[in-house]
């Protein structure tokens, strides 16, 4: 569908006036869907509008209740229809995918079917981009069911049969919709994420990635992850050509939106993380000695059967060798001395390599099974060159440390590494293409300034775009900062648990909605439930608790359906979530969400700002935080009749000089002290 449109000519004028007549003060958005006229949303949706016509980046901070969805999505949608070129729209959290999918998109394809004018765009097509991974691969279904005794044990053997079952009437084939958890080396084997599954080899009517990868193809508009967004970027090369280069595709454009969360998914993305539970998997799946399972056994290959054995055996002994260094009860370390224990992977994963390259040559150039194993092999080569990296410490540039993980109840270790500065490489991939970026979010600033993101991202020549809420802060929220709570660094760092259990106590059973209660740690977290779990049922007030295995969005559900619950979050709590009315009436701030100092890449970052002369806490630790507790304050009110109370419980916003600027954060700056001998006066309206 892409055909390269200049910006700046006829099609782009008429994009901006369309723009400006939906969005105007009675205008189409307000005539068709009958919303209200929001200043904020209407000179955003300007600036959008020509930030894209011309090809150029912006940044634009929206606060909550302006309406950044349909300002960004109305005049993307127009230019990408006008253009002929893809317009991507990458989110973090699937809640906000949805939103735009299921209520947003909508709304759009409502009005320009309401207004003649726009009948142009009313067929304007959308699709989702997911990773290969996330479909099923009906050709690798079908080998796998044949193959099923060599490569599986019984009760895999029977999932498969379920699994192909479910198939026949699945409509997206996205292994998410199974109703049963596939096991890590099953869906190694039957996902699309291989050169098995193309359309060399895949009926393209029925294989489902096929499917969905021509209808995001032919789409005006695709909706996309950030983590997955950074990772295609990595494999697509710089295009050719004098035109608008784009993202992903030759000429497309976008929009990154929850965008202050893109500084720590590329840290994240352009490390890499080496799981020992990973790579035993990955073994496993070419031969497993307990079972006798596996690739190599399918096909006879003793060989590589043995050279697997070797990797197995050596791989305990790296893994476990690290697993020294840590302290008892410790879960990082950071790793500073390159070549500081001998690689004892490398020869036995290049013998793996070699054995199924070996393999590979016994097959037909043309054929699935080259294709399959050559998958296999590239994997194994991945990790082993990244593993000699690790080792080594390179590149310069990173930070590496390990971390213990637990996952359903399964320790393993992680090997990360992570880039100590993505400004760089975010300008390159982001704001160097030719084409328009667009990153928006409610919290872009930090206390007044915008300057510490627009660094972070690499965005210091970008225009910038501010708007600020128009909700009625002062007549429906109130702010109380508590006086009388030790502070944390007093005990080490540690918060005071009793003093911090009796005011969390109060304060959530004083407002009869509901509260989310955020802190910064979860052993603090588990702490305070176990406490006052017994407080929360004689109440008869639903405690909710963040903890392994259940999902965000399903405890802010069981939060809106509660009506009077207490939600206990940690990190992604402190973004993201919608809880309109009175089931979210108060939130509760802990802490000051300062990341931990002995984290590897705080750490790493704060000795680099410092060799450069630079202040780690007032360059790195306080913007973060401040953007942080901005997030978490946004909570609260997420409509204009939304009404509640912010409660703070950490006394340094008052003592320390820094706490000014966490003051200017707030939305409603006038704020109320809060100890034991006032607090009963102050919540009696609640009360």
């Amino acid at each position: 569908m892409i055909s390269l449109n200049e910006g700046g000519g006829p099609a782009a004028s008429q994009a901006a006036a369309l723009t400006a007549a939906v969005f105007a003060d009675g205008g189409w958005l307000c005539r068709a869907l009958g919303l209200e006229h929001r200043p904020e949303q209407e000179r955003m949706a300007r600036a959008v509008a020509a930030a894209m016509a011309g090809d150029r980046s912006l940044l634009s901070e929206a606060g909550t209740g302006v309406g950044k969805s349909l300002a960004y999505l109305v005049p993307g949608i127009i230019h990408a229809v006008d253009t002929r070129r893809q317009f991507l729209v990458s989110t973090h959290t699937k809640t906000l995918q949805e939103q735009i999918r299921d209520k947003d998109l909508a709304n759009c394809r409502r009005l320009f079917a309401s207004v003649p004018e726009l009948a142009a765009y009313r067929g304007f097509t959308s699709a989702v981009l997911m990773g290969k991974g996330n479909y099923l691969c009906t050709t690798r279904l079908k080998r796998a069911r044949a193959d099923r005794h060599a490569l599986f044990a019984t009760p895999e053997q029977e999932l498969l049969a379920r699994i192909e079952a479910w198939s026949r009437d699945s409509a997206t084939g996205l292994l998410l919709d199974f109703k049963e958890r596939i096991p890590a080396a099953l869906h190694d084997e039957i996902s699309a994420d291989s050169d098995a599954c193309s359309s060399k080899f895949c009926d393209p009517q029925a294989c489902f990635y096929q499917k969905a990868k021509r209808q995001r193809e032919a789409a005006h508009l695709v909706i996309v992850n950030h983590s997955l967004l950074f990772t295609l970027m990595a494999v697509s090369g710089q295009p050719d050509g004098e035109g608008p280069l784009g993202l992903l595709r030759l000429g497309d454009f976008g929009v990154l939106d929850e965008a202050h969360t893109v500084p720590d998914i590329a840290t994240d993305h352009l490390g890499h993380t080496l799981a020992s539970s990973g790579l035993d998997r990955l073994l496993a799946g070419l031969f497993n000695p307990a079972t006798r399972k596996g690739l190599f056994k399918r096909h006879e290959h003793t060989a590589g059967q043995r050279a697997v054995e070797i990797a197995r055996e050596q791989a305990a002994l790296f893994f476990g060798e690290i697993a020294t260094r840590l302290a008892p009860g410790e879960k990082l370390l950071r790793w500073r001395e390159a070549n500081a224990l001998p690689n004892l992977l490398q020869g036995p994963l290049d013998g793996v390599v070699a054995q199924l390259e070996s393999l590979r040559g016994s097959f037909a150039r043309e054929s699935a099974s080259y294709a399959e194993v050559g998958s296999k092999a590239r994997r194994v080569a991945a990790f082993r060159d990244a593993l000699q990296a690790w080792v080594r410490l390179k590149p310069k540039d990173h930070v590496f440390w390990v971390e213990l993980a637990e996952r359903r109840r399964e320790l393993a270790l992680h090997l990360r590494s992570a880039p100590l500065d993505v400004s760089a490489e975010l300008r390159e991939r982001l704001f160097s293409r030719h084409t328009s970026a667009v990153l928006t979010s409610a919290t872009l600033a930090t206390g007044s300034t915008i300057e510490p993101f627009r660094e972070r991202v690499g965005a210091q020549t970008v225009e910038v775009l501010i708007e600020k809420s128009p909700f009625d802060y002062e007549r429906h929220m109130r702010v109380y900062l508590a006086e009388d709570v030790p502070e944390p660094t007093a005990a080490g760092g540690r918060l005071d648990l009793d003093a911090l259990t009796d005011y969390v106590r109060f304060c959530t059973l004083a407002v009869p909605g509901g509260s989310l209660v955020l802190f910064t740690s979860h052993r603090d977290l588990q702490a305070l439930a176990r406490r006052l779990e017994a407080d929360y049922r004689k109440a008869n007030r639903p405690l909710l608790v963040q903890e392994a295995g259940v999902s965000r969005s399903a405890l802010a559900e069981r939060l809106r359906r509660a009506g009077n619950g207490v939600l206990f979050g940690t990190e992604s709590f402190w973004t993201g979530i919608d809880v309109p009315g009175d089931a979210l009436s108060q939130v509760v701030i802990t802490r000051l969400p300062f990341e931990p100092p002995n984290h590897p890449v705080a750490q790493a970052r704060a000795e680099w700002v410092a060799s450069e002369g630079g202040n780690p806490f007032a360059q790195l630790a306080l913007p973060e935080a401040l953007g942080k507790f901005r997030q978490g304050i946004g909570r609260l009110i997420r409509n204009k009749t939304d009404r509640g109370i912010v409660t703070i419980l950490d006394p340094r916003v008052l003592t320390k000089a820094y706490g000014r600027e966490f003051v200017a954060c707030l939305p409603q700056p006038e704020f109320e002290r809060l100890n034991r001998a006032n607090r009963e006066e102050i919540f009696r309206p609640f009360i």
